[in-house]
């Protein structure tokens, strides 16, 4: 079997359940948080003062669209806990304490009890170029050469896979073998924090990684099931690669929908059909994400370009983040991080 059992998915489909789960376990990487029942608004209000930098998350599934976050969705404790009550209305909520850092996402298959990992990626929530706008399914990401990020260092690397062989081990010692693939998200300052898990690839995150996996997936997925997943050499090439989602106008939150999409050339690019369907031998969008190019070079200046070309030869009533993968913008992650290190 490739693909974790019902309980063992709860990692991802309750987050509630996920938190207490790594409190349990003291897995390493978990925020200050509690959680509350639709009883308890009053004990949710008194943690959100207490707090005051908060993110809110209902338990269950959202689409990646649920999570409020202080000083960007709203900019008072009060406006928290009107949200917190909104959630309450349909499910339990977790309220945590606001990371600040930098995003990314370590990915990696299991076979119950070993883990090989990917490359480290970092995703681009936000809508618009400068991580600005409402947030999505992601807009696109990229790797480096190596398989640690511009502004980490290979220390954090290991932390986080830390964390994750740790939260194996957790399920495996309550009798839920994880095989499958593991998609840890992580907020990097002094140290990786879990921001959430996921029982699957990431989209984008998969466009990025599986492009260059060395190791045949078969062999990996028949390793996965029979629990020897420590006796596979999986490797990956030591290139870079930068993915750009092209999205319909308005989207996320007003997106046009049947718009025709016309596509010339991607030429040495990867190209992944998402949201779109065919009529007439015409693709037309649906009001999700459309359609995301890879670039794949030894470098991230040459995967950019290589991804910047693709989506130049996209017409239609679409847009992109122009900036994801460029020099500019991950330089700005690096003096982040600088200055996050230095506080």
């Amino acid at each position: 079997m490739f693909g974790p059992t019902k309980d063992a998915a709860r990692i991802e489909v309750d987050k509630a359940w996920t938190r207490n789960f790594m409190k349990k376990h003291k897995i390493k990487g978990c925020p200050r948080f509690q959680v509350f029942d639709q009883t308890q608004a009053v004990e949710a209000h008194r943690f959100i003062d207490e707090i005051k930098d908060v993110v809110i998350k209902p338990a269950g599934l959202t689409g990646g669209k649920g999570v409020r976050v202080m000083g960007d969705h709203f900019n008072t404790t009060e406006e928290a806990k009107q949200y917190t009550d909104q959630v309450l209305k349909k499910d339990r909520v977790v309220v945590e304490e606001r990371l600040i850092g930098e995003e990314f996402t370590l990915q990696a298959f299991s076979d119950g009890k070993h883990l090989a990992f990917t490359p480290a990626v970092q995703d681009h929530k936000r809508a618009y170029e400068g991580d600005k706008g409402p947030n999505t399914g992601g807009m696109g990401s990229y790797n480096d050469a190596t398989d640690v990020l511009p502004f980490m260092n290979r220390d954090d690397l290991d932390s986080a896979k830390e964390i994750m062989q740790q939260t194996i081990d957790a399920l495996n010692s309550e009798n839920m073998s994880y095989k499958g693939v593991l998609y840890g998200q992580f907020m990097l300052a002094d140290h990786p924090t879990v921001i959430e898990y996921n029982a699957r690839f990431g989209d984008p995150e998969a466009m990025n990684t599986l492009p260059l996996l060395q190791t045949d997936i078969i062999d990996v997925a028949q390793h996965v099931a029979a629990g020897t997943l420590n006796t596979l050499d999986v490797t990956f090439e030591e290139k870079a690669s930068v993915c750009k989602y092209m999205v319909p106008e308005g989207y996320p939150e007003h997106p046009l929908k049947d718009s025709e999409v016309t596509i010339t050339s991607v030429d040495d690019s990867l190209l992944f059909y998402s949201s779109v369907y065919e009529r007439d031998g015409k693709i037309y969008t649906t009001g999700s994400r459309a359609i995301a190019v890879v670039g794949i070079a030894e470098d991230l200046r040459k995967a950019e370009q290589r991804a910047e070309n693709a989506v130049n030869s996209i017409q239609g009533r679409l847009y992109s983040r122009h900036d994801i993968g460029t020099e500019q913008l991950i330089q700005q992650r690096i003096d982040h991080m600088k200055v996050l290190r230095k506080g």
